[in-house]
Order: structure tokens, then C-alpha cells, then sequence
């Protein structure tokens, strides 16, 4: 007897939207061996009709009425790809209380409103599946949520973001500027044409975000916690970095710190001989610590259409087999329960690594260290490397100053550079970077 094939209607066909029609036109009979049926796209929401298109689909699937998924009984999940908060959660919404389960790639939604996404699921009875939105092609929902269902999950370490990682590989590895790094990565689609939030380190701090509320049941926004980009990073920051013996990568980190979740998303200094300072170009990586399993690692593509594409059509399977429903189910996701707190920003702490441009004269190093141990920031070593310049303001002689502190709190470093700031000795711009661990 034949089985009736899983009928799902996608809103928004942009890069994942068609990289997931194309997978289910292209491989229906691998879909249908490996979901125990057949999925078929019925209707594909898009906002222009007549826009050209690289996939041809069958007539009739195209439209631009989000009614005509909403409102058809035979379309029983739906595929929100649009990205954005809004119009995405008002559609993602109507589709549940419609009946829909729904599958989504949208961290930035998941982690502002996925309390209220997930209480609607359950009011209606339906599922919400999303290993799209965090790490590309890494099944590393399934991994949290499932694999290391046995373990408290005590530290996370991740690269969330295959742009901004291609970015620091083009700069580390071949000295290519950021801006000719980045024209390189959006001609490669592994960036899009307004590439701000992956360069800003917000589009991690997202995906961050989802990470926590499943490892440690905590509900965080980006505003918690301290967020920086690589866009203020030049071609001098990483050569100083691997002189140091350390590749500067822009990381995600979250660890449980007596009983306070420490949290944060910045460039990086990380020690050339770990495996994270090893992943390049649009790879992703994620390094989890659980209590009884010790570091679990997982790695693979984080950026471009395919692999995005591969985990909402993986999501699609779990539903047509009902694996998704039982997972959703036993997370128990977004439901009230105690959180851990998120430790203020100023209250966490790090090594860092200072770059300095100084004015060429004596005693200029004993005012830096004068003003760095005043505020109790412990020196680990001082560099000066012999670069002199001219400062164009100034027109007086510079020198670069690199420092590695000891661990220090984020709260005194920052008030020592607000004061190094204020000194006439000192000539911007400086730089200051974390180092791990």
C-alpha cells in the first residue's frame, strides 16, 4: 500500500529556500527512501512572481500568497526561510495555529522570540524544528539536544559564523585585506551583499544564543552579553597574533561559572596548535564540555546554500519519520524553569592581547605599565617591535606596543584603556583582543 507522500509549502525562496527546493526535486527518491515516503513541495511563497530563477519548478508552485500555504489542509509542514524578525514571526505563528509544523532557519528570531514561537507550538500541538539555524551543515541541535542529553553541559566553545572565519583565513593565510577578504567571500555567496551582521559578530551572537537556552535552559538576548566583530581588525593584528604563536578567530564562548553563565562573542587569539585555530575558511566548529563526557567536538560547512539546505531537509525527514515530534517534545524548549544568570559583561574575565601605537620616547613604556597596574591588570609580557611610523596628526614618531596581560575582569581592562585613552603618549588606533584559554 502506498504511503501519501508529506506535502510542505516553503515561504521564501532566496539561497536556502531554493538550495532545499532543489534538494527535494532533484533527490526525491533518496528524500522518500530515507523519510519512509515521499516530500513534496507543493507551494513556494515568494514576493516577486517574475524575478528569474536558477531552479525550475513545476507549474502552479510558485506564488506570492502566503494564504494559499496558511489556508491548504494538504500542506502540513511549512518551511519558514525568510529570515528577519518580522514579517517571520507573524507568519511563522499563523502557520502554527494553521496546523503546520514548521521548519526554520532563523537564529535571529529563535533567540529574540523563541519563547513565545515554542509556547505557541505547544498551545497548537505542533513542532518547530531549526537545526538550520545554528552551524550550517554540523547537526548540533541533534548533538545538544540529544546526544549529550546525559551530561550537564558545562562550557561551550564555537566559530558560528563561515564568513567571518573565511574572512580571518584569507587575512592569516594569503595577507589579503579585510575588505579584499570580504568582496572575496560575498563573490563566493559565502556572504551576502550587506554582510553587517556576520561581520559584527551579531549573527553569532544569535546562534549563541540558541546554543545556551538548550545546554543550560537559559533564555538570553544579545544585549546580555559583550558582542564584537572582526571589522576593526587589520592585516598588523593578525601578523602580531602568529609572531605570538596564535591565529585570532572570531569566537563564541559560554561557560557555567559559579552557577553564572559567562558569555561572549569577539575576536580571539587561540593558540596555533588547538583544533579550533585549524578551522578555515567557511567551516564552522563547536567545542562542547559536559560533565561526564568530557569535550565532544564537531565540525563542518557553516556557510553558503548547500549546507544550510541539507539541515532543513534533514529537519524535514525527522518529521516525516515523527523522530521530530518526540525530540521537540522532550526538550521541553522555552518552558519556564530556574536559569542560570548571565554574568554582567564588565564582571567576566580573560587574558587579553594590547596593540598600542606610542609616541618614540622614553618612558612612554613605564606610563602604559604605570596605568595598566594601577587598575591591577597584571603584565604577562611587553613586545615592541621595531615598525617606527609617523603619526599623521601628530607628526611625531610612533612605535607599536604589544602586550599579553594575565587574566584580568573586562570591567578594569576597560576602565585602563579609557584612561590610556585620555593619554598624550598614547596614539590611536589600539586594539584589544581576548585570548583563550
Amino acid at each position: 500500500m502506498a504511503v501519501a507522500p508529506l506535502k510542505v509549502g516553503i515561504v521564501g525562496l532566496g539561497n536556502v529556500g531554493t538550495g532545499v527546493a532543489r534538494i527535494l526535486t532533484d533527490h526525491p527518491h533518496r528524500i522518500a527512501e530515507r523519510a519512509g515516503r515521499p516530500i513534496v513541495l507543493k507551494r513556494a511563497v515568494v514576493r516577486n512572481l517574475n524575478k528569474p530563477r536558477d531552479i525550475r519548478l513545476e507549474s502552479g508552485v510558485l506564488t506570492n500568497d502566503i494564504q494559499a500555504v496558511i489556508n491548504d489542509p494538504e500542506i502540513t509542514v511549512a518551511m519558514e526561510l525568510m529570515g528577519g524578525i518580522h514579517p517571520a514571526r507573524e507568519v511563522i505563528l499563523a502557520l502554527l495555529k494553521a496546523g503546520k509544523d514548521v521548519v526554520t532557519a532563523n537564529k535571529a528570531l529563535l533567540c529574540e522570540h523563541g519563547n513565545e514561537i515554542f509556547q505557541a507550538a505547544r498551545e497548537y500541538g505542533r513542532t518547530v524544528c531549526f537545526e538550520a539555524a545554528v552551524a550550517g551543515g554540523i547537526p548540533i541541535i541533534a548533538a545538544v539536544g540529544q546526544s549529550m542529553a546525559a551530561n550537564q553541559i558545562i562550557g561551550i566553545q564555537a566559530i558560528l559564523n563561515g564568513t567571518s572565519n573565511y574572512i580571518l583565513t584569507e587575512m592569516q593565510a594569503n595577507h589579503q585585506h579585510y575588505h579584499t577578504a570580504l568582496k572575496q567571500a560575498q563573490d563566493l555567496g559565502y556572504a551576502e551583499s550587506d554582510p553587517t551582521l556576520d561581520v559584527n559578530g551579531l549573527d553569532a551572537a544569535q546562534k549563541l544564543g540558541i546554543l545556551c537556552q538548550l545546554a543550560f535552559g537559559t533564555r538570553v538576548t544579545t544585549s546580555q552579553f559583550e558582542i564584537q566583530g572582526i571589522d576593526s581588525l587589520d592585516l598588523s593584528d593578525l601578523k602580531c597574533a602568529s609572531d605570538l604563536g596564535y591565529h585570532i578567530k572570531l569566537l563564541a564562548q559560554a561557560r557555567l561559572t559559579n552557577r553564572e553563565l559567562e558569555m561572549s562573542v569577539r575576536p580571539t587569539l587561540i593558540r596555533k596548535d588547538t583544533p579550533l585555530s585549524q578551522i578555515s575558511g567557511p567551516f564552522n566548529a563547536v567545542l562542547l564540555e559536559g560533565d561526564m563526557v568530557g569535550k565532544m567536538w564537531y565540525s563542518g560547512r557553516g556557510a553558503g546554500q548547500a549546507p544550510t539546505a541539507s539541515a532543513c531537509a534533514a529537519d524535514l525527514i525527522d518529521l516525516a519519520v515523527g523522530r521530530a515530534q518526540l525530540t521537540f517534545e522532550r526538550l521541553d524548549l522555552w518552558r519556564e524553569r530556574p536559569e542560570y544568570p548571565v554574568m554582567p559583561a564588565d564582571q567576566t574575565t580573560s587574558r587579553y592581547f594590547l596593540r598600542l601605537r606610542v609616541e618614540d620616547k622614553p618612558n612612554v613604556m613605564a606610563e602604559v605599565t604605570g596605568i595598566l597596574g594601577a587598575k591591577g591588570i597584571s603584565l604577562a609580557s611587553i613586545v615592541q617591535p621595531e615598525a617606527p611610523e609617523v603619526d599623521a596628526k601628530s607628526n611625531t614618531p610612533v612605535v607599536p606596543l604589544v602586550i599579553m596581560t594575565h587574566r584580568t575582569t573586562a570591567g578594569q581592562l576597560q576602565e585602563a584603556m579609557s584612561e590610556l585613552d585620555l593619554s598624550s603618549s598614547v596614539r590611536g588606533p589600539r586594539i584589544c583582543l581576548a585570548v583563550a584559554d
